[in-house]
């Protein structure tokens, strides 16, 4: 049985797994986009985006014909992604490119093992206290001989997806009462996969890291100086980088 640390009474927080992990590489970023100051949208992430989305409809709705693939992205844009298309401000010719990126994507995804999938882009939500609430959305989950096996898929390298999946993990245990079989990360554009089993020991260290970002960034609302800043490649997309002197320090390493 996994039990979260006690929370003290405060600000009221809303802790996504995109919250955790920033937190964990810079706490001065995750402080910055908690009272909403953000990096701006990319193309890359707009492709990953609209790749999920294509992912999402082959598992709900099946395989997307060749002939009717650049319908089915520009239908998945207009419902839900017109926004950062706007922002984004892409001619035709490279939402076009997009469009074949993306289509790329797809050849691979459908290459992989999908049988067994139960949900699609599960939202789960767990209230913590009275006043923070865990939340995430998952990929997929996935029947497997193991048991429950959690996927979260990747458009680019795997990254740091341990830290991700553990907090995936953690979610599903507090909402579930019992923790998945398996978290696995799938880079569709690499092949490359990684997967664990999670534990007790695993669920409870998250837990503990949850209830530190919530003293951190609780304590940075009274005072922003108080929070730590690290620099590293995430100061690429960082928003307050130029006010930032590990990220200025950082980003001279990076472009040397």
């Amino acid at each position: 049985m996994i039990e979260f640390p006690h929370l003290p009474i405060g600000e009221p927080l809303s802790v996504s797994a995109t919250l955790y992990t920033t937190h964990l590489r810079c706490p001065g970023q995750a402080l910055a986009n908690v009272q909403g100051i953000y990096g701006p949208d990319s193309r890359a992430s707009f492709s990953g985006m609209l790749a999920h989305r294509i992912f999402a409809r082959h598992l709900t709705a099946g395989p997307i014909a060749e002939d009717d693939f650049a319908l089915a992205c520009r239908e998945e844009i207009g419902q839900s992604m017109n926004p950062k298309l706007g922002s984004l401000h892409l001619r035709p010719s490279e939402l076009r490119g997009v469009i074949a990126e993306v289509g790329a994507l797809y050849e691979r995804f459908q290459a992989a093992a999908l049988e067994g999938c139960r949900r699609v882009e599960a939202e789960v939500v767990v209230a913590v206290s009275s006043d923070v609430t865990l939340r995430g959305r998952i990929d997929a989950i996935f029947d497997d001989p193991r048991g429950v096996r959690l996927v979260d898929w990747k458009t680019g390298a795997l990254g740091g997806a341990q830290d991700q999946l553990s907090f995936y993990a953690l979610l599903w245990g507090l909402e579930q009462g019992r923790l998945p079989a398996v978290v696995e990360a799938a880079s569709v554009a690499s092949g490359e996969r990684y997967e664990e089993t999670p534990t007790d020991a695993t669920a409870t260290a998250t837990a503990r890291r949850i209830f530190d970002l919530v003293g951190t960034l609780r304590a940075g609302f009274a005072d922003a100086d108080s929070v730590p800043r690290v620099g590293g490649p995430g100061c690429r997309y960082c928003p307050i980088r130029e006010d930032c002197d590990e990220g200025v320090a950082a980003l001279r390493v990076l472009s040397a």
